[in-house]
């Protein structure tokens, strides 16, 4: 039998961690966006500001650094780190190959691994930008996130990525990949699976494609967004269809992206029993069920956003949204769709 909205949301609630005078800050989630180029500054902060909105205790942009002097300038709540480099910052005429190794592992690679190991989730993508360096950057950081165990969202560019070096994320059980449509076709081709004429249209065509390609990766779970969201990690699937909104506005899947991080953060209080629960969870339900709240929340607030604003709706509203779709989707037993 299918399970549910109402189901599933009943078991998101028993691993979202409860507020106790005990915990101390960092407890309920420390996550890092890995994004944020010169000309895409608002994809990282919106996925950090998600992040945090919805329940996380620290949220860190990793970021080019002339996007980091941007990003400052919108809220004082995000703690920004100017890391990244992209292509523009080497000067080929005078600059080795060995001293660009240096550059990268001394002033790049060296204060994000720091980082990463005082991290729960990292989100690999928004705002990131397909410079060459860039990708090589971020593919390091998603290698290192994988030593370390870190879970890890790849979105936006870092699905461009994946789709060059599928590799580079294939067998990660820790990982949750969130393409769009078109993003979703080019992953299939990258790795092989077929997309039947029906998709993404037909229900079933759809959700059995999901299927295909999570079960191609072999680890990952994938969620793929559109009219409905599809969710599976190559042996289960979800099928989140609850209303959204009828506007479609950039920004939208960071909102997603971020709020993913903090189930996935969420997930990683429960299993290390922060608080007393019955450990009935096992890893691979934490997965899917962290996707599944995701899509639930961001579909809760494009739709609430979209009432209140209509055409008028941008990014920023889903983001006040936030609370509310909490209040009313996993608050006690306030279930409202």
């Amino acid at each position: 039998m299918v399970p549910t909205s109402r189901e599933l949301l009943g078991e998101i609630k028993k691993f979202v961690p409860p507020l106790l005078e005990k915990f101390h800050k960092g407890q309920a989630g420390r996550i890092a966006v890995v994004g944020g180029s010169e000309d895409y500054t608002g994809a990282p902060y919106f996925a950090a500001l998600a992040a945090t909105l919805l329940g996380a205790d620290m949220a860190h942009i990793i970021c080019e650094r002339h996007a980091a002097q941007v990003i400052k300038t919108y809220s004082p709540n995000m703690m920004v780190h100017p890391y990244m480099r992209d292509s523009n910052s080497i000067v080929p005429a005078s600059t080795t190959t060995k001293s660009i190794d240096k550059l990268l592992n001394d002033e790049v690679l060296a204060p994000i691994y720091s980082m990463l190991s005082r991290l729960h989730v990292i989100v690999v993508g928004p705002g990131l930008g397909r410079d060459k360096l860039m990708l090589e950057i971020a593919t390091k950081v998603i290698e290192r996130a994988k030593e370390l165990g870190l879970h890890i969202v790849i979105d936006a560019d870092g699905l461009f990525l994946v789709q060059q070096t599928p590799d580079v994320i294939r067998g990660y059980t820790k990982a949750v990949l969130t393409p769009n449509i078109v993003e979703f076709q080019r992953l299939c081709k990258a790795l092989g699976v077929e997309v039947p004429e029906g998709f993404p249209e037909d229900p079933e065509t759809a959700k059995k494609t999901c299927h295909e390609l999570a079960k191609a990766f072999g680890g990952p779970v994938v969620l793929a967004k559109g009219r409905v969201d599809y969710i599976s990690d190559g042996k289960f699937e979800f099928v989140c269809d609850m209303p959204g909104g009828k506007k479609r506005v950039g920004g939208q899947g960071d909102t997603l992206s971020g709020t993913l991080s903090t189930f996935l953060a969420w997930k990683h209080a429960y299993q290390s029993r922060i608080w007393d629960h019955d450990v009935s969870l096992d890893e691979s339900s934490l997965m899917m069920l962290s996707a599944y709240g995701a899509a639930a929340i961001t579909r809760y607030c494009s739709r609430a956003a979209f009432g209140k604003y209509g055409r008028a709706m941008l990014a920023s509203n889903l983001s006040e949204m936030i609370g509310d779709a909490y209040n009313a989707l996993l608050e006690d037993d306030k279930f409202r769709i």
